[in-house]
């Protein structure tokens, strides 16, 4: 791994349009330079289908728009080794694997996070932000969150020279939506009848969609929300309250008309009935569906006390929520009712803009659940120093107006606080209770029990994101509910994936982050049940890394300011292989957390 870290060295570059004569050469170059079909390339572990497009420069048909550029000696680049390099008019990731050499967007396009600081390892490369892989041969999203894949660029080695052929337009962008088909079977449906039907607009939802006509599937396609919304990005919600919902978009109206996904706006399905393989509407309206994807997210916990009518007291579910809370609280005083992470980064949002935050929790530290009490405690103190007050142990006993508006809110401690706007993030639940009377299996809590394929107790209804539990082949396939970001779009995938027959399971490894004044928490695994924690690093500082261990194994590991740690651990986990308590403690005992090079080769293969 040390290219992520390798110095680069001075080169000669040489930059040139590319004349008409060398445009027959196009089609035979492959990334390394050497002629080399690509029919049978495997992005994401499925059969390529004829409509997906691996070199992107085949899409640029002008040789005018294109570039070559010598962009280093080849003694200049080790295997394993990834650099930064400019092409002219732009930059591209420059990757050495096995003596190939491979070119592609050196930007992650779901938050533009540098590649070159993220973990290159078996063919792919992964970001150091949020744990998104990108296949090195075809530039292909593999693992997520995000729905963009990478520009590809063509590689070849010239006396001793590397050189990046690249167009200009791509190496702008740096990303680029993977090819997808379109319906063409909508004039075999009536109005009230579809082949797939997607209960929500979520990450889950919107995969599962793009996945399908990604692999050339071209029947109806329905997907319904109850927002009124595009599907946005909700985690921003609470990182940025004052993001409009046009700034946080996912995809565009003209997105889901070109590629025939009908998206159903502010549409409340109230029951499914499996029999006729029908879903109702609130309004009346009915959808016989074939298969069935059940991505409904989670309701907020309301809050059961005296008084919680008053206006000003939200619970943080759309744009038009964080917008009215952001203009509410300038100057004001606000109050947060839950510790979660969205009531975390609610508070970590406002401490400059309101004149005073205020956090209500009934658990004693932040986090100490997920995290631990050490990285819960350092984070609190990060928010002591930022004028946050703490009123931990304790629980809402009242919410006071003032002619409608909220004035005060009590606690059972009998503490009173002044508040002029209330943000509840006490915890949420499943958004199932529409299947109630269904005949889809659920457990007590409400979610979804659903296979490795994401299919639930029924044949043909699949079910995935926060209302589902499932097998996590990284816990032994202990069943359990993951609410990531990153989660819901993988299980998306899958679900897509398994209604067209090509049977996958899931192997992800859960990946979460989390952004409080300018700091962020990456996390990898699933360390529920942990039992000891060890800490590289100094908490006071915020330059940390925990390793969640469970008997003599680690489970999960979280960090700040040490990127790319946890996408390293991520890959570990994500190969197979089983780190070692004993392994953790000795390369802290010898301070080599660091520089990542005690995780190579560590670790068992589980069985």
């Amino acid at each position: 791994m040390g290219g992520c870290f390798s110095k680069p060295k001075p080169v000669e570059v040489k930059i040139e349009v590319v004349v008409p004569e060398k445009e027959k050469e196009q089609d035979k170059m492959s990334p390394n330079g050497t002629a080399s079909p690509v029919a049978n390339c495997k992005p994401n572990g499925t059969t390529k289908h004829p409509c997906d497009e691996s070199l992107a420069l085949s899409a640029y048909q002008n040789p005018r728009d294109l570039v070559e550029a010598a962009v280093c000696h080849v003694r200049d680049l080790e295997n394993g080794q990834m650099r930064e390099v400019d092409v002219g008019g732009g930059k591209a990731l420059l990757i050495k694997e096995h003596g190939e050499y491979s070119a592609i967007s050196h930007k992650c396009p779901h938050y533009g996070a540098p590649l070159v600081k993220g973990v290159l390892s078996g063919g792919r490369v992964r970001c150091p932000w949020h744990g998104a892989c990108f296949s090195i041969a075809t530039g292909d999203i593999e693992d997520f969150p995000g729905l963009d894949s990478l520009e590809k660029f063509q590689v070849r080695v010239e006396k001793d020279k590397v050189i990046i052929r690249a167009n200009k337009q791509a190496l702008q962008t740096q990303k680029r939506t993977r090819r997808m088909t379109k319906c063409t079977g909508l004039s075999n449906y009536s109005a009230g009848v579809t082949s797939v039907l997607i209960i929500g607009a979520g990450p889950a939802g919107l995969v599962c969609a793009e996945t399908l006509r990604q692999e050339g599937f071209g029947d109806r396609i329905v997907m319904c929300t109850v927002d009124k919304h595009q599907p946005y990005d909700r985690p921003k919600l609470s990182k940025s309250l004052e993001s409009t919902a046009e700034q946080i978009t996912l995809r565009s109206k003209e997105f889901f008309q070109k590629y025939e996904i009908e998206l159903l706006k502010e549409k409340e399905v109230v029951t499914v009935d499996i029999k006729t393989k029908t879903a109702i509407f609130k309004d009346g309206l009915k959808m016989v569906y074939k298969n069935l994807l059940i991505a409904t997210g989670s309701s907020p916990k309301l809050l059961n006390c005296k008084g919680r009518d008053v206006e000003n007291v939200f619970y943080l579910r759309t744009p038009e929520d964080a917008n009215c809370i952001a203009k509410l609280a300038n100057n004001k005083n606000v109050v947060v009712v839950g510790a979660s992470y969205v009531g975390m980064e609610v508070a970590a949002y406002l401490a400059e803009k309101a004149h005073s935050v205020s956090v209500v929790s009934q658990e004693d530290i932040p986090f100490r659940k997920a995290l631990g009490e050490k990285v819960g405690r350092a984070i609190m103190k990060m928010f002591d120093n930022n004028r946050i007050k703490f009123y931990m142990l304790n629980e809402v006993l009242e919410l006071r107006g003032q002619q409608g508006k909220l004035k005060e809110v009590v606690l059972n401690s009998g503490k009173v606080l002044r508040a002029d706007v209330c943000i509840i993030g006490a915890g949420v639940s499943p958004a199932t209770s529409f299947l109630k009377h269904s005949g889809i299996s659920m457990d007590s809590k409400g979610f979804i029990p659903v296979s490795k394929t994401m299919q639930s107790n029924v044949p043909g209804v699949f079910a995935a994101g926060d209302v589902v539990t499932f097998p996590l082949a990284l816990r032994s396939n202990k069943r359990v509910n993951v609410p990531h970001w990153q989660m819901a779009h993988m299980q998306g995938r899958i679900a897509a994936l398994n209604m067209l027959g090509q049977a996958t399971e899931i192997n992800t490894v859960p990946y979460f982050w989390t952004a409080m004044f300018g700091k962020s928490i990456r996390y990898a695994g699933h360390g529920e049940g942990f039992d000891s924690v060890i800490i590289q690093g100094d908490l006071d500082e915020l330059k940390f890394v925990a390793f969640y261990t469970k008997s003599e194994e680690v489970i999960a590991v979280a960090s700040m300011n040490y990127d790319p740690i946890v996408s390293k651990v991520a890959e570990v986990f994500g190969s197979g292989r089983t780190i070692r308590k004993r392994d953790v403690e000795m390369s802290v005992r010898h301070g080599k957390t660091g520089d990542m090079s005690w995780l190579i080769g560590k670790g068992t293969q589980q069985l």
